[in-house]
């Protein structure tokens, strides 16, 4: 069984046991969460919308910072050089339960 959560302004395809990461929630770790379900899928019984009965329960692992990306900003011929750089902050969960 499977299912599409919603988090964050993204959807995510999430069994149990799997571990993803989203964007920054505001939850310490250790807490346990309840995420929005879109669809489940179970072998041929598929339900969506407001069929779905189902509740996903995720555990919060830890916060933490992706890779640095380079923005840089550039005009021909205007002497115009901009160099920025950021980090995506995210939350590890682990999806304790689809039930």
């Amino acid at each position: 069984m499977y299912a599409v959560i919603e988090t964050g302004g993204k959807q995510y395809k999430v069994s149990e046991g799997d571990v993803i990461e989203v964007e920054k929630l505001g939850a310490e770790v250790g807490d346990k969460i309840e995420l929005p379900v879109l669809l489940t899928v179970d072998g041929e019984k598929i339900a969506a919308g407001s069929d779905v009965t189902v509740k996903a329960t995720a555990e919060v692992l830890g916060q933490g910072k992706d890779k640095k990306i380079v923005v840089f900003k550039y005009k021909a011929k205007k002497n115009v050089r901009n160099k920025q750089g950021h980090r995506q902050p995210f939350t590890r969960l682990k999806i304790v339960s689809l039930g």
